[in-house]
């Protein structure tokens, strides 16, 4: 019996750490908001690293969350949802052989439970299953 082994981790190859990647996201990449946070997203021809579908980066703003460790909760807890609930639009964005760089920026001005967040994430990732190029 041959099933496939959903993988919850987050590695360094599926973060978006690429300045010029970044830049190009931000100037000609297309975005939607679902609250508490701003996608923003660009279809890619060819990742630094072919085995993830997918890069993406997480931002919170020094001037709504002047504490470095309130901004970095922030970027934790959305890493942490993205991580557990990712594996479906991978495996759609596979199958189209496509491939996406995506920015969340979190946008609200009080930090959001995990739960709440967990919610939003999956709203977006259906978001993005359904964009097209």
């Amino acid at each position: 019996m041959l099933f496939a082994i959903k993988t919850y981790s987050f590695k360094k190859e599926e973060r978006l750490k690429s300045r010029k990647l970044i830049e190009t996201l931000f100037r000609e990449g297309k975005a939607f908001s679902v609250f508490p946070y701003r996608i923003v997203y660009m279809p890619v021809n060819s990742l630094p690293v072919n085995k993830y579908p997918v890069q993406v980066g997480f931002s919170a703003t020094a001037r709504r969350f002047p504490h470095a460790a309130d901004r970095n909760r922030i970027k934790r807890l959305g890493r942490e949802a993205w991580r557990l609930q990712k594996q479906e639009l991978y495996d759609q964005l596979r199958a189209q052989s496509r491939q996406l760089a995506v920015f969340l920026i979190y946008t609200d001005k009080k930090i959001a439970d995990f739960s709440t967040l967990h919610d939003k994430i999956s709203v977006i990732l259906k978001k993005l299953s359904t964009v097209s190029d």
